[in-house]
Formats: C-alpha cells, sequence, structure tokens
C-alpha cells in the first residue's frame, strides 16, 4: 500500500516540477546516494550528524563536481593546516592560492573530515543531539569552519530540501531509501532567512528568478533589480536571493574578500548582502575573476 503510494506520489510530483529543475537536483541526489552510507558509517563511529556530513560534502564539492573534489578528492574544503603531510593542491578561496588537502580516495576525505570536526575547536557540538541538524548548523559556523556568513543558513536549506535529517536516526537508515528521493521533490517552497537586517531565501536547484518571484508574488523585474540581474536566468544552486534592497556597505568586520573558484564579484555581492555596483564602485580597476581580492570599505 505505502508503495503503490509512493509510487503515485512520483508520478504527481514528476508532472508538476520542471524537466530543468529535476536534472538540476539529479547530480545532488545521484551524490547522496552515492555517499548516504559513508556519512552513516562516520555517524555511527564518531556521532556526527550524517545529515551534516551530507549538505557539507554537497555544498563544499558542488555536488562531486568541484575541481578539488574532482583532482584532490577533498570534498568538504578542509586546508592544509600545520599538521597535514599528505598532498596538496593549491585554490583561490579566502586568499589566493591556498593550500588544499588532496586524498587518494573520496572516501578518506570523509574519514578525515570526521577527524577534523573531533579537534577541541569543535568539541562544542558533540553535546547537541546528533538529530539537531540546525544546531551543528550554526554551531559549525560559530566555530569558525567556514567564512561565508550564510554557511549554517545553505546547510540548512539543503539538508531540508533533500530530507536529509532522515539519515539522523539511531542507525540511520530507512526502511524504504526510494521513499526519500521521492519526497523530497515536494520541499519546493523556501524558507526565510535574515542576515545583516535583509531577508533573502537560499536558491534551490533549477530555481529561476521568476520561480521565486511567483512564490512571493513578487514582481519579476523588481526582484531582478533587487539582486543585481539584467534578465531572468536560473540560479547558480545554494545562492542567496533577496527579497528587499540590499547594503550599501559590507559587513563592518571585513577589510577585503577573495572571490574564489567558482565564484564572480556578482556570487560575492550576494554573500555579503551589497549592492553589486558598490562593490564596483570600490574596485573600479579589478578584474571579476577567481583570485582577484576585493576592497569592501573606503
Amino acid at each position: 500500500m505505502i508503495k503503490r503510494y509512493l509510487l503515485h506520489l512520483l508520478i504527481i510530483v514528476s508532472l508538476t516540477v520542471g524537466a530543468e529543475a529535476q536534472n538540476a537536483n539529479q547530480r545532488y541526489t545521484d551524490y547522496i546516494q552515492r555517499w548516504k552510507d559513508v556519512a552513516i558509517s562516520e555517524q555511527s563511529q564518531h556521532g556526527i550528524p550524517a545529515s551534516i556530513t551530507l549538505a557539507q560534502g554537497l555544498l563544499e564539492s558542488a555536488a562531486g563536481a568541484s575541481r578539488l573534489a574532482v583532482e584532490g578528492n577533498n570534498h568538504f574544503g578542509i586546508k592544509c593546516h600545520n599538521d597535514w603531510q599528505g598532498d596538496t593542491m593549491l585554490r583561490d578561496d579566502d586568499a589566493p592560492n591556498e593550500c588544499f588537502r588532496v586524498y587518494d580516495s573520496a572516501e578518506e576525505s570523509f574519514a578525515d573530515h570526521s577527524r577534523f570536526l573531533l579537534r577541541r575547536r569543535y568539541e562544542s557540538l558533540f553535546e547537541l543531539p546528533v538529530d539537531d541538524y540546525k544546531g551543528w548548523a550554526h554551531g559549525l559556523k560559530r566555530c569558525g569552519y567556514a567564512t561565508d556568513p550564510n554557511y549554517a543558513h545553505r546547510l540548512i536549506s539543503i539538508i531540508e530540501r533533500y530530507s536529509l535529517y532522515n539519515y539522523d536516526t539511531t542507525d540511520g537508515r530507512q526502511a524504504d531509501d526510494d521513499a526519500l528521493f521521492i519526497l523530497e521533490h515536494l520541499r519546493t517552497s523556501h524558507a526565510i532567512c535574515k542576515t545583516r537586517s535583509l531577508h533573502y531565501v537560499i536558491a534551490n536547484p533549477g530555481d529561476t528568478y521568476s520561480d521565486i518571484a511567483r512564490e512571493f508574488s513578487f514582481d519579476l523585474d523588481e526582484l531582478l533589480s533587487i539582486n543585481d540581474v539584467i534578465k531572468d536566468s536560473e540560479i547558480k544552486a545554494w545562492q542567496e536571493v533577496y527579497l528587499q534592497e540590499k547594503h550599501d556597505d559590507a559587513p563592518s568586520d571585513l577589510k577585503s574578500i577573495v572571490i574564489g573558484e567558482g565564484e564572480t564579484m556578482h556570487s560575492v555581492a550576494q554573500r555579503l548582502g551589497i549592492k553589486l555596483n558598490r562593490l564596483r564602485e570600490l574596485n573600479p580597476s579589478k578584474k571579476d575573476k577567481p583570485g582577484t581580492r576585493l576592497r569592501l570599505h573606503k
């Protein structure tokens, strides 16, 4: 009865979800299917929620498609630090040509991610229940895992989009895993987040600005203008889409920032909630390419 219901549900969903969005999601669901058992095993051994491990892997590696993941088997963006004795590769991140760890296999990357979180810096996270994915997401940001001010909201959006919290059970497994990959398509709405008094949503893979405009009964031209976009297009997965005018200034605690691999000046402006023309005014002669350090204040 349940399987028949789920099959009927899948048929209905397939008729309501656009083909582009389905294709965009396929890479992410494939990644989850490939690595869920590894994440569950790490949870069993070390107490790190499988949902957090999967969400970080999806985000940091672009679902396994980033250069760091493809060439270095590094799925979590872990840098070399002083204690790393293995192979390395350089990549533009918080600074140009930063040193990142290289692994012999992706499985080794997952294991090292767990070891990395077992350091004293993150010990407060292990006081949280294994099913408190929101607490873990905000805790990772608070403990300094990433400099991205919206890192926690990105992780939470991924976890809720793909129902990854279902893996944070006693044994991390569901009786019918196929149900997860059917039900995740039902998560088409976007939770409203807030940063620096600005309201925004996180774009799902395959989203367009017209999708967001329809959901929030927004004028499309106004939404495009707020987000410094000329015409409707597919939005970069997990990027901010603001629902109100962005600030003229960047966060006061940041003096400069580097355009990271896979980023542009526009994606940096979205990440910081600053108007793109203001960022350009501050950096009139800077090239819009990874590795460029941008000035954020006069």
